[in-house]
């Protein structure tokens, strides 16, 4: 089993900056990617981006040259910063982490507002 916990959403103005936080436990030794994905509200959940544990990334169209994708194996602990948001990156965040063994875990989510 893999606990995810995320912290660092809320509400920031267009234009600016965000950093979200998501710790794992648990079955850590067994993650493979980790990453963020996004539900708009009445939209379906939607790619951010990932990071495996060699560090290989992936990023949504919608997100690419604005976030970025980090992890810290050591903290056991992905980032994502999130820079130049706009109204349309208002969403519920999810932590997301997947396992060897092709098990997905997700955390419970941080609601980001960007207002404009």
């Amino acid at each position: 089993q893999v606990q995810l916990v995320e912290s660092g959403g809320g509400l920031v103005q267009a234009g600016g900056s965000l950093r979200l936080s998501c710790a794992a436990s648990g079955s850590i030794f067994s993650i493979v990617v980790m990453g963020w994905y996004r539900q708009p509200l009445g939209k379906q959940r939607e790619l951010a981006a990932t990071v495996s544990s060699r560090g290989s990334t992936n990023y949504g169209d919608s997100v690419k040259g604005r976030f970025t994708i980090s992890r810290d194996n050591a903290k056991n602990t992905v980032y994502l910063q999130m820079n130049s948001v706009k109204p349309e990156d208002t969403a519920v965040y999810y932590c997301y982490a997947l396992t060897g063994r092709g098990a997905p875990y997700w955390g419970r989510g941080t609601q980001v507002t960007v207002s404009s």
